[in-house]
């Protein structure tokens, strides 16, 4: 959780930098707030497994926290990609200036 609260800062950031505009703020926010729902979901998943299991391994309980860990990295993935669309062509114009 705490990489993912640095990169939406960092994203904010880059957001007010660039300039985005109205729309590219909602695809910025939706993700961000994506991210960190999943994240949130993860833990209580992960928090419900450990309670049943009594903290003790089985597979069906693995089974179910890696699913859970899985769609966060399928968000976050979601999310660099808005990040990509977002930042890259603004990222390549500032960096063409120069040369």
């Amino acid at each position: 959780m705490r990489k993912h609260l640095a990169s939406a800062i960092a994203a904010v950031i880059f957001g007010f930098l660039f300039r985005l505009n109205r729309y590219e703020w909602l695809w910025l926010i939706a993700a961000i707030f994506l991210v960190m729902i999943m994240e949130t979901f993860n833990t209580v998943a992960e928090n419900i497994v450990d309670l049943i299991t009594d903290y003790h391994f089985h597979p069906l309980a693995k089974i179910a926290k890696d699913m859970a860990a899985g769609a966060v990295l399928m968000t976050s993935i979601f999310a660099g990609i808005v990040g990509l669309i977002l930042f890259l062509p603004k990222i390549v114009d500032l960096v063409m200036k120069f040369f």
